[in-house]
């Protein structure tokens, strides 16, 4: 039975490697149902996908949103969704527009514009407060959505989010075109490179199940799609700055912070080694950004990188369903 099983392991890695998926994962199955919202914006008919999952408990009749990051999908919250489920919330989890399986136009990406599509999901699904949680990119607009919708968030927990820093000051200005010529060529290689950035204690091959869909678009005809989507959400990160507005925050807020996490948006684009020394330094932002939430608690997870869910769930697991009680 092992040695079946090490074989099972051996030949079925290399096939997952070479798969090719489009630019919205077709036939890339998730955890739970996938379900469509079809928006409008800027003239064009678009899907966003999403994930609506009830409680498996009796339902305490309350709803987290999750938010996923930039280099990832919703399908990445699995384990978080069933713990939460199990604790009785009814979890919805969105693709973004221009990430997983949702569609991947080429328009103007913003905040604000996720943000309100995210509220249209939410008003759809009849749901009129929700927790939002969001992750690195998620973090971001999950500040949005807070500072756009108060009314219609309960609480608010960002998890090492990005956007902590306005990258302007440290990383050089790139174009789209610039930035799209550098998506085009990803291979699964230089993607795992820059995964292996988010674990500082070694990656753990397990990842390679968020890592592999996203190797395997950068092999598909249409990766052009992709890759220009890519760079469009790269410059809405690089553009809109929530750095300047955490005081304006009015809901409940909790920061749980990897405290090994270095990750800066554009790193590599950055020439002078002082610069790079300076940012991405989570453990002060974390604590500078607590201090300007009034009552924000912040939880401080020790050798811990960029996604402590991940990386380290039954601490995130922990501080999560302490702050929701």
């Amino acid at each position: 039975m092992r040695i079946l099983l090490l074989l099972t392991l051996f030949v079925s890695a290399p096939v997952l490697a070479q798969t090719t998926r489009n630019a919205t994962l077709d036939g890339y199955e998730y955890p739970f149902p996938v379900q469509y919202l079809p928006l409008k914006q800027e003239g064009q008919v678009v899907r966003m996908a999403y994930m609506d999952v009830p409680a498996t408990a009796p339902g305490n009749g309350r709803t987290a949103v999750l938010l996923h990051g930039k280099n990832f999908f919703g399908a990445y919250w699995r384990e978080t969704i069933k713990v939460l489920a199990a604790a009785g919330f009814r979890v919805v989890v969105p693709d973004q527009v221009g990430f997983g399986k949702s569609d991947k136009p080429d328009l103007h990406y913003s905040f604000h514009q996720l943000a309100r599509h995210t509220k249209h999901l939410l008003d759809t699904l009849g749901v009129r407060k929700a927790i939002i949680v969001g992750h690195s990119m998620g973090g971001m607009l999950a500040t949005r959505f807070a500072l756009l919708y108060p009314e219609a968030t309960e609480k608010l927990v960002l998890e090492n989010p990005i956007g902590l820093e306005d990258y302007r000051m440290g990383v050089p200005f790139q174009t789209i075109d610039q930035a799209e010529a550098t998506e085009r060529k990803s291979t699964e290689e230089s993607i795992r490179k820059y995964h292996a950035t988010y674990y500082p204690n070694g990656y753990p091959l397990a990842h390679d199940e968020w890592l592999l869909p996203l190797a395997a678009q950068a092999k598909s005809p249409d990766f052009a799609t992709v890759a220009r989507a890519n760079a469009l959400t790269f410059d809405m990160i690089y553009q809109q700055p929530v750095r300047y507005e955490f005081s304006r925050l009015q809901v409940p807020t909790l920061l749980i912070i990897g405290q090994a996490d270095r990750t800066v948006v554009g790193k590599g684009l950055i020439k002078d080694p002082k610069i790079v020394a300076t940012m991405g330094q989570y453990p002060e932002l974390g604590r500078r950004t607590a201090a300007q939430i009034k009552g924000a608690k912040l939880v401080s997870l020790e050798k811990v990188g960029h996604i402590p869910h991940l990386e380290a769930p039954a601490q995130f697991y922990k501080a999560l369903l302490a702050f929701l009680r």
